[in-house]
């Protein structure tokens, strides 16, 4: 298969606007989305949000989240997040996925994105395409139908030029979160989780047991049932 013919400004447009987002912090939730309890914090995660491809070099561009306890039910539940429930890679790339996938077959969307410095497997991209039943907002450049998010991304990214990274706030904003489906973002259906995610956060709780007394306990045994 012929690698495609990639109009150099469409990667650069793709490329700044995923990079802007590299080392941007989200710290904010305003209650439990369980339950809808208060919420203090917790800890903070870096998370990969996407892999791209620098002067022939991968780079791995990472985000911070801050997770929170809640009081109300006691669940470990993250900061508003650019990610969907069960991924574990930034929304913006998941919605060049499927965004692509309407116009080529599964393949050739993992070629297409290679071509654009995105690293993606096809496994990965399939994966997106199969479990994601939504439409994502997008417009046409270059010939290309392009996700608004990355559009959006690309535009903070030319407007904060070399001022550092743009703010989680604005990332959220123009990847379209929150939602009315806000809940999903953080309590992904258990089916959806990784097994070791929860036997990573049972130890935490565990360990941490003295420090946070009852209340800590308590939350651990409750994610345990």
């Amino acid at each position: 298969m012929k690698p495609p013919r990639i109009p150099p400004m469409l990667s650069t447009i793709v490329q700044a606007g995923l990079v802007a987002v590299d080392s941007a912090t989200f710290g904010e939730l305003a209650a439990c989305p369980a339950c809808g309890g208060p919420v203090s914090g917790y800890d903070t995660r870096k998370k990969v949000f996407a892999v791209v491809r620098e002067n022939d070099r991968e780079r791995t561009l990472r985000v911070a989240v801050k997770r929170f306890s809640c009081r109300g039910c006691g669940r470990i539940v993250n900061a508003d997040e650019p990610f969907y429930p069960g991924t574990r890679i930034g929304s913006p790339v998941v919605d060049l996925c499927l965004t692509l996938s309407t116009m080529m077959p599964v393949n050739r969307t993992a070629a297409y994105l290679d071509a654009v410095d995105i690293i993606v497997d096809r496994t990965s991209c399939r994966q997106y395409v199969r479990e994601r039943d939504r439409s994502v907002l997008s417009t046409e450049l270059f010939g290309v139908r392009i996700p608004l998010s990355v559009i959006s991304l690309s535009t903070l990214a030319a407007r904060a030029g070399q001022g550092g990274p743009v703010s989680g706030a604005e990332v959220l904003a123009a990847c379209g979160f929150p939602s009315a489906g806000g809940a999903a973002l953080h309590l992904p259906p258990p089916e959806n989780r990784e097994e070791r995610d929860a036997e990573e956060e049972k130890k935490e709780r565990h360990m941490q047991a003295p420090e946070h007394g009852r209340d800590a306990q308590r939350s651990g045994k409750e994610d345990e049932t």
